[in-house]
């Protein structure tokens, strides 16, 4: 099975000039907590509730900060044509639960998160997905550093 199969479509977006207030009520209206961050047709970021908590909320950064300044840019993705176990398997290696969608011209087409890999795919390869994201130390480890 190929990510196209099983990929949410017609993804809210996000530009960097937006503000965290923006993003948030995005967030609220599509129930998301993720948006891709768009700009002149590239993904050029990732915003993620987390984001707008720990980069803009405690450090005091008011509503109107431009997701610019908070946003991931350093983006993982994968391809629309790319088989579902191999995407499983490195959401699970990179510890991550959602990845933008792109064509093979990079273009946003949609976003796959680990439920809908559980939903469209061979419950082993979510079992084993959700096993390695969980695994202790990775980025989001909630242990004090």
């Amino acid at each position: 099975m190929r990510i196209r199969e099983c990929m949410t479509k017609n993804v809210a977006i996000a530009s960097p000039s937006d503000t965290i207030c923006d993003a948030a009520l995005k967030m609220a209206d599509c129930d998301a907590g993720v948006l891709p961050v768009g700009e002149d047709d590239r993904l050029v970021g990732m915003i993620t509730d987390r984001d707008i908590a720990i980069r803009a909320v405690a450090r005091r950064l008011g509503p109107d900060t431009p997701i610019r300044d908070v946003m991931s840019k350093e983006v993982l993705y994968c391809f629309e044509d790319e088989d579902v176990r191999a995407v499983a398997e490195n959401m699970g290696d990179q510890q991550v639960r959602r990845l933008p969608v792109l064509s093979r011209d990079k273009r946003l087409v949609g976003i796959v998160s680990l439920g809908d890999v559980a939903q469209s795919a061979v419950e082993e390869i979510a079992g084993h997905a959700i096993a390695s994201i969980s695994r202790r130390g990775g980025r989001h480890d909630q242990a004090l550093h």
